[in-house]
C-alpha cells in the first residue's frame, strides 16, 4: 500500500500537471516562507548588535563622566565654590548611571568610585601626588572592570572591605576618646560643684556676736 502511494506520487511529480503546480506554487512558498527566517534571523542578529552597541556607549559614557570627576576631584582644594558645587552633581549623576548599567558588579562600582572621590578630595589640600595616585587607580580600576566586570568586582569588595574595616577602628577610637573626654569632664564638673558648694556653705555660716556682761 505505502510502495503503492510513494509509486503514485512519484509519477504527479513527473507529469506536467504535478510539475506545474511544484514549480508554480509550492517552490515560491517555500522560497518566502525560506526568505522569511532568513530575514528573521538577520534581524535579530542586527537588534543584538545594536542592543549591545549602545550598552558599551552607555558604558563608557558613565565611566568617563565618573573619571572626569575624579579629575576634578584630584584638584579639589583649589576649586571654588560654585564649581565644587557643580562636580558633586555631576559625580552624583555618574554614579547613579554605573549603577544602572547591566554589569556585574555596577552597585560595587559605583561604591568603589564614590569613596575614590571623597580620597581624593581630602587628599588635594596637602598631598597632591596621594590624590593623583587615587585617580590613576580609579581609572585603571573602572576601565578593567568595564572589560572584564566578574574579575573587577572581586578587587572593588575586597577594597570596600578593607576600607569599611580601617573606618570601624578609627570610629572604635574616636568613641574611646570621646567617652574619656566625656568622663573627664564630668569629673571636673562634680569638683567644680563640690567646691562651689563648700564655699558657699562656708560664706552663709551664721556670725556669733559675744556681747560683754555688765556686772
Amino acid at each position: 500500500m505505502m510502495l503503492q502511494w510513494w509509486n503514485d506520487l512519484v509519477k504527479w511529480f513527473n507529469s506536467d500537471e504535478g510539475w506545474t503546480i511544484v514549480t508554480g506554487a509550492l517552490v515560491p512558498i517555500i522560497a518566502i516562507i525560506v526568505g522569511g527566517i532568513i530575514v528573521g534571523m538577520i534581524a535579530r542578529s542586527s537588534l543584538r548588535r545594536l542592543i549591545s552597541q549602545q550598552d558599551r556607549q552607555a558604558k563608557a559614557a558613565a565611566v568617563a563622566a565618573l573619571i572626569s570627576s575624579g579629575r576634578r576631584a584630584a584638584v579639589w582644594s583649589t576649586l571654588s565654590a560654585g564649581e565644587k558645587e557643580h562636580v558633586d552633581y555631576q559625580a552624583s549623576e555618574a554614579e547613579v548611571r554605573v549603577r544602572l548599567l547591566p554589569l556585574k558588579g555596577a552597585n560595587v562600582a559605583a561604591d568603589w568610585a564614590a569613596h575614590k572621590l571623597t580620597a581624593m578630595k581630602k587628599n588635594s589640600v596637602n598631598y597632591s601626588f596621594q590624590a593623583e595616585q587615587d585617580l590613576a587607580e580609579l581609572q585603571e580600576g573602572l576601565i578593567d572592570w568595564q572589560a572584564r566586570p566578574g574579575r573587577a568586582k572581586k578587587l572593588f569588595a575586597q577594597d570596600l572591605a578593607s576600607w569599611k574595616y580601617e573606618t570601624g577602628e578609627a570610629e572604635d577610637e574616636l568613641v574611646v576618646k570621646q567617652q574619656e573626654w566625656a568622663s573627664k569632664q564630668a569629673a571636673e564638673e562634680a569638683a567644680h560643684a563640690s567646691a562651689a558648694a563648700s564655699s558657699n556653705s562656708a560664706n552663709t555660716a551664721p556670725t556669733v556676736v559675744v556681747t560683754p556682761s555688765r556686772d
